[in-house]
């Protein structure tokens, strides 16, 4: 099957309602790479599907562990998408409240500073933050951005760009 051998990811984009409009949590990157990037570097809290991992329970595993919150709501499907990089992304919508104060997330290893032959440890993700739709709009990366308006359409909101 074409493109069957490409990386996927899954993830949840939690969402809340708010004086009637809608809020999404977004994720900031940890790690050095992302430290100073704001507008354009915010994501989906997901990653790697394993293989023969059912992309629904990649999404719910990676949420957990990049969050450290445990979503209870029901699982609204918003498709995939091909990102920039080619890696497919599949994500799920769920409605749901959560503090990002709590955030707990796993953490990853590399060399810091570069040929230094020092590893350091870091955050996967060392923010989290609810945003409106239009600040989300600025903030998510750009292969992301559809998932927005797919959330918006099922929760019957779909709002002009």
């Amino acid at each position: 099957m074409r493109g069957a051998s490409r990386a996927q990811s899954a993830g949840l984009l939690l969402f809340r309602r708010r004086d009637g409009d809608i809020q999404i949590l977004l994720a900031h990157p940890g790690g050095p790479f992302w430290r100073r990037k704001d507008y354009g570097a915010w994501t989906i809290p997901k990653g790697l599907v394993s293989s023969g991992e059912p992309p629904v329970s990649a999404a719910q595993r990676e949420f957990v562990e990049e969050t450290g919150h445990h979503p209870r709501g029901e699982l609204a499907p918003l498709g995939a998408a091909m990102q920039p990089g080619g890696k497919v992304v599949h994500v799920w919508a769920v409605q749901g409240e959560w503090d990002p104060a709590e955030l707990q997330s796993n953490v990853f290893e590399m060399e810091w500073p570069p040929r230094s032959g020092r590893r350091r440890s870091f955050p996967e993700i060392d923010r989290a933050a609810w945003f409106s739709i239009a600040d989300a709009r600025l903030k998510i990366l750009k292969g992301q951005a559809v998932f927005i308006d797919r959330l918006l359409e099922a929760v019957g909101q779909a709002q002009e760009s």
